[in-house]
Protein backbone atom coordinates (compact mmCIF):
# COMPACT_ATOMS: atom_id res chain seq x y z
CA UNK A 1 0.00 0.00 0.00
CA UNK A 2 1.52 3.32 -1.07
CA UNK A 3 1.66 6.48 1.04
CA UNK A 4 -1.38 8.00 -0.64
CA UNK A 5 -3.59 5.03 0.19
CA UNK A 6 -2.31 4.90 3.75
CA UNK A 7 -3.20 8.57 4.15
CA UNK A 8 -6.67 8.02 2.67
CA UNK A 9 -7.19 5.12 5.08
CA UNK A 10 -6.17 7.25 8.07
CA UNK A 11 -8.18 10.28 6.95
CA UNK A 12 -11.29 8.15 6.35
CA UNK A 13 -11.20 6.31 9.66
CA UNK A 14 -12.56 9.07 11.91
CA UNK A 15 -15.41 10.18 9.58
CA UNK A 16 -16.50 6.56 9.16
CA UNK A 17 -16.40 5.89 12.90
CA UNK A 18 -18.30 9.12 13.58
CA UNK A 19 -20.98 8.15 11.07
CA UNK A 20 -21.18 4.70 12.65
CA UNK A 21 -21.57 6.03 16.19
CA UNK A 22 -23.75 9.05 15.37
CA UNK A 23 -26.02 7.50 12.74
CA UNK A 24 -25.69 3.72 12.32
CA UNK A 25 -25.91 2.79 16.02
CA UNK A 26 -28.87 5.11 16.85
CA UNK A 27 -30.75 3.86 13.77
CA UNK A 28 -30.11 0.28 14.87
CA UNK A 29 -31.16 0.83 18.48
CA UNK A 30 -34.34 2.76 17.69
CA UNK A 31 -35.41 0.35 14.96
CA UNK A 32 -34.72 -2.69 17.14
CA UNK A 33 -36.61 -1.39 20.18
CA UNK A 34 -39.63 -0.42 18.08
CA UNK A 35 -39.36 -3.62 16.06
CA UNK A 36 -39.16 -5.77 19.18
CA UNK A 37 -42.28 -4.11 20.56
CA UNK A 38 -44.05 -4.77 17.27
CA UNK A 39 -42.73 -8.35 17.30
CA UNK A 40 -44.23 -9.07 20.73
CA UNK A 41 -47.60 -7.62 19.71
CA UNK A 42 -47.56 -9.56 16.45
CA UNK A 43 -46.62 -12.82 18.17
CA UNK A 44 -49.46 -12.37 20.66
CA UNK A 45 -51.84 -11.59 17.78
CA UNK A 46 -50.70 -14.77 15.98
CA UNK A 47 -51.63 -16.76 19.10
CA UNK A 48 -54.85 -14.85 19.74
CA UNK A 49 -58.23 -16.48 19.76
CA UNK A 50 -59.55 -13.71 17.50
CA UNK A 51 -59.34 -14.77 13.88
CA UNK A 52 -59.15 -11.17 12.61
CA UNK A 53 -56.02 -10.52 14.67
CA UNK A 54 -54.44 -13.81 13.62
CA UNK A 55 -55.08 -13.22 9.94
CA UNK A 56 -53.88 -9.61 10.06
CA UNK A 57 -50.67 -10.63 11.82
CA UNK A 58 -50.08 -13.51 9.41
CA UNK A 59 -50.61 -11.22 6.42
CA UNK A 60 -48.12 -8.69 7.77
CA UNK A 61 -45.47 -11.34 8.45
CA UNK A 62 -46.06 -12.95 5.04
CA UNK A 63 -45.61 -9.69 3.16
CA UNK A 64 -42.51 -8.51 5.05
CA UNK A 65 -40.76 -11.88 5.02
CA UNK A 66 -41.65 -12.49 1.41
CA UNK A 67 -40.25 -9.26 -0.06
CA UNK A 68 -36.69 -7.86 -0.01
CA UNK A 69 -35.90 -5.25 2.63
CA UNK A 70 -34.38 -2.98 -0.02
CA UNK A 71 -37.64 -3.04 -2.00
CA UNK A 72 -39.57 -2.16 1.16
CA UNK A 73 -37.27 0.80 1.83
CA UNK A 74 -37.68 2.02 -1.75
CA UNK A 75 -41.48 1.79 -1.50
CA UNK A 76 -41.49 3.75 1.77
CA UNK A 77 -39.04 6.46 0.67
CA UNK A 78 -39.51 6.73 -3.10
CA UNK A 79 -42.96 5.20 -3.59
CA UNK A 80 -45.13 6.79 -0.92
CA UNK A 81 -44.63 10.36 -2.27
CA UNK A 82 -46.76 9.25 -5.23
CA UNK A 83 -49.73 9.06 -2.83
CA UNK A 84 -48.82 12.25 -0.98
CA UNK A 85 -46.74 10.76 1.84
CA UNK A 86 -43.20 12.14 1.89
CA UNK A 87 -40.77 11.07 4.59
CA UNK A 88 -37.29 12.20 5.52
CA UNK A 89 -34.53 9.56 5.19
CA UNK A 90 -34.29 8.80 8.91
CA UNK A 91 -37.99 8.10 9.63
CA UNK A 92 -38.26 6.19 6.35
CA UNK A 93 -35.34 3.98 7.37
CA UNK A 94 -36.71 3.51 10.89
CA UNK A 95 -40.11 2.44 9.55
CA UNK A 96 -38.54 0.00 7.10
CA UNK A 97 -36.23 -1.63 9.63
CA UNK A 98 -38.89 -1.66 12.33
CA UNK A 99 -41.31 -3.53 10.09
CA UNK A 100 -38.57 -6.01 9.20
CA UNK A 101 -37.52 -6.64 12.81
CA UNK A 102 -41.17 -6.90 13.84
CA UNK A 103 -41.96 -9.59 11.29
CA UNK A 104 -38.89 -11.77 11.80
CA UNK A 105 -38.80 -11.19 15.55
CA UNK A 106 -42.44 -12.16 15.93
CA UNK A 107 -41.68 -15.66 14.66
CA UNK A 108 -38.84 -15.99 17.18
CA UNK A 109 -41.04 -14.83 20.06
CA UNK A 110 -44.02 -16.91 18.94
CA UNK A 111 -41.85 -20.04 18.84
CA UNK A 112 -40.46 -19.19 22.28
CA UNK A 113 -43.96 -18.79 23.73
CA UNK A 114 -45.05 -22.10 22.23
CA UNK A 115 -41.99 -23.79 23.73
CA UNK A 116 -43.14 -23.00 27.27
CA UNK A 117 -44.70 -26.03 28.93
CA UNK A 118 -48.48 -26.01 29.00
CA UNK A 119 -48.31 -26.64 32.73
CA UNK A 120 -47.10 -23.07 33.20
CA UNK A 121 -50.37 -21.79 31.80
CA UNK A 122 -52.37 -24.17 33.98
CA UNK A 123 -50.44 -23.11 37.08
CA UNK A 124 -51.14 -19.46 36.31
CA UNK A 125 -54.85 -20.15 35.80
CA UNK A 126 -54.96 -22.06 39.09
CA UNK A 127 -53.72 -18.89 40.80
CA UNK A 128 -56.66 -16.98 39.36
CA UNK A 129 -54.75 -15.21 36.62
CA UNK A 130 -56.37 -14.27 33.33
CA UNK A 131 -54.71 -15.25 30.06
CA UNK A 132 -53.22 -11.76 29.69
CA UNK A 133 -51.87 -11.82 33.25
CA UNK A 134 -50.40 -15.28 32.74
CA UNK A 135 -48.77 -14.15 29.53
CA UNK A 136 -47.34 -11.02 31.10
CA UNK A 137 -46.12 -12.40 34.41
CA UNK A 138 -45.34 -16.07 33.71
CA UNK A 139 -44.98 -16.89 30.02
CA UNK A 140 -43.26 -13.85 28.46
CA UNK A 141 -40.41 -13.67 31.03
CA UNK A 142 -39.58 -17.32 30.32
CA UNK A 143 -39.98 -16.85 26.57
CA UNK A 144 -37.63 -13.86 26.73
CA UNK A 145 -34.82 -16.05 28.05
CA UNK A 146 -35.43 -18.58 25.28
CA UNK A 147 -35.43 -15.80 22.67
CA UNK A 148 -32.15 -14.14 23.68
CA UNK A 149 -29.79 -16.01 21.30
CA UNK A 150 -32.00 -15.58 18.24
CA UNK A 151 -32.92 -11.98 19.00
CA UNK A 152 -29.25 -11.21 19.63
CA UNK A 153 -28.41 -12.55 16.20
CA UNK A 154 -31.19 -10.43 14.74
CA UNK A 155 -29.77 -7.32 16.39
CA UNK A 156 -26.30 -8.00 14.99
CA UNK A 157 -27.78 -8.59 11.54
CA UNK A 158 -29.67 -5.32 11.81
CA UNK A 159 -26.41 -3.42 12.42
CA UNK A 160 -25.20 -4.70 9.05
CA UNK A 161 -28.55 -4.26 7.33
CA UNK A 162 -28.57 -0.56 8.18
CA UNK A 163 -26.08 -0.11 5.34
CA UNK A 164 -29.15 -0.36 3.09
CA UNK A 165 -30.27 3.00 4.49
CA UNK A 166 -27.64 4.54 2.21
CA UNK A 167 -30.02 3.74 -0.66
CA UNK A 168 -32.57 6.17 0.80
CA UNK A 169 -29.86 8.85 1.29
CA UNK A 170 -29.57 8.44 5.08
CA UNK A 171 -26.07 9.48 6.16
CA UNK A 172 -25.05 6.31 8.01
CA UNK A 173 -21.60 4.75 7.78
CA UNK A 174 -21.89 3.13 4.36
CA UNK A 175 -23.29 6.35 2.91
CA UNK A 176 -20.25 8.16 4.29
CA UNK A 177 -18.03 5.53 2.66
CA UNK A 178 -19.74 6.22 -0.67
CA UNK A 179 -19.13 9.95 -0.26
CA UNK A 180 -15.45 9.40 0.55
CA UNK A 181 -15.08 7.04 -2.40
CA UNK A 182 -16.56 9.65 -4.72
CA UNK A 183 -13.71 12.05 -3.85
CA UNK A 184 -10.80 9.62 -3.40
CA UNK A 185 -11.60 7.14 -6.21
CA UNK A 186 -10.48 4.30 -3.94
CA UNK A 187 -13.56 2.08 -3.63
CA UNK A 188 -11.70 -1.09 -2.63
CA UNK A 189 -9.80 0.65 0.14
CA UNK A 190 -12.67 2.70 1.59
CA UNK A 191 -15.35 0.01 1.34
CA UNK A 192 -12.97 -2.51 2.91
CA UNK A 193 -12.34 -0.04 5.73
CA UNK A 194 -16.09 0.34 6.26
CA UNK A 195 -16.38 -3.45 6.25
CA UNK A 196 -13.74 -3.71 8.97
CA UNK A 197 -15.66 -1.26 11.14
CA UNK A 198 -18.88 -3.24 10.66
CA UNK A 199 -16.87 -6.33 11.62
CA UNK A 200 -15.63 -4.56 14.74
CA UNK A 201 -19.18 -3.58 15.74
CA UNK A 202 -20.42 -7.13 15.14
CA UNK A 203 -17.58 -8.67 17.12
CA UNK A 204 -18.21 -6.44 20.13
CA UNK A 205 -21.95 -7.14 19.98
CA UNK A 206 -21.32 -10.89 19.67
CA UNK A 207 -19.19 -10.78 22.81
CA UNK A 208 -21.93 -8.90 24.66
CA UNK A 209 -24.50 -11.41 23.42
CA UNK A 210 -22.42 -14.34 24.69
CA UNK A 211 -22.08 -12.65 28.08
CA UNK A 212 -25.83 -12.05 28.23
CA UNK A 213 -26.59 -15.66 27.29
CA UNK A 214 -24.29 -16.95 30.03
CA UNK A 215 -26.01 -14.75 32.61
CA UNK A 216 -29.42 -16.05 31.55
CA UNK A 217 -28.12 -19.62 31.65
CA UNK A 218 -26.92 -19.16 35.24
CA UNK A 219 -30.23 -17.61 36.17
CA UNK A 220 -32.11 -20.51 34.60
CA UNK A 221 -29.89 -23.04 36.36
CA UNK A 222 -30.50 -21.41 39.75
CA UNK A 223 -34.23 -21.20 39.18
Amino acid sequence: MDDRKIQIFIDSLLPLLQAGVAFTIPLTLISFVLGLTLAVLTAIARLSGWSVLRLTARLYVWIIRGTPLLVQLFIIFYGLPAVGVTLEPFPAAVIGFTLSVGAYGSEIIRAAILSIDEGQWESAYSLGMTRIQALRHIILPQAARVSVPSLGNSFISLVKDTSLAAMVTYSEMFRKAQEITATTYEPLLVYSEAGLIYLLFSTVLSALQNHLEKRFDRFTAKS
